[in-house]
């Protein structure tokens, strides 16, 4: 039996991580997490809000993935979202996800990434 969703992996290029740590902790909101050493040589990084974790694994052959995607559960979203665009990423609202609000983003490297909040 799955209890729980341990954490998102997602891959990114190599020499990316100072952008992917530039948005994932200041314009997110995310902590950047220690990898384990043995992990830490390859590269990436690791951020986490509270329970939730995002790994960002470096890849050689790198695609950012444009289709699959983590979605990612947020408290104001709107605030989230004028917060993104303050920071120049962008912000692509969906309103067929019935009982949500949401939007999508990407980050640095191209990833395709989902907000959304039940609607009350």
């Amino acid at each position: 039996m799955i209890t729980a969703v341990d954490h998102v992996q997602l891959a990114a290029p190599p020499g990316s991580e100072e952008r992917l740590r530039s948005y994932y902790v200041d314009v997110l909101g995310l902590t950047e997490i220690p990898k384990p050493p043995a992990l830490a040589a390859r590269g990436g990084c690791w951020f986490q809000s509270g329970p939730v974790q995002l790994h960002l694994g470096i890849q050689d052959d790198f695609r950012p993935a444009k289709k699959a995607h983590p979605g990612l559960r947020v408290n104001g979203i709107e605030t989230y979202a004028a917060r993104l665009e303050a920071h120049r990423a962008s912000v692509v609202w969906d309103e067929i996800l019935p009982g949500h609000k949401r939007f999508y983003s990407e980050d640095p490297v191209g990833n395709r990434l989902e907000f959304l909040e039940p609607s009350a």
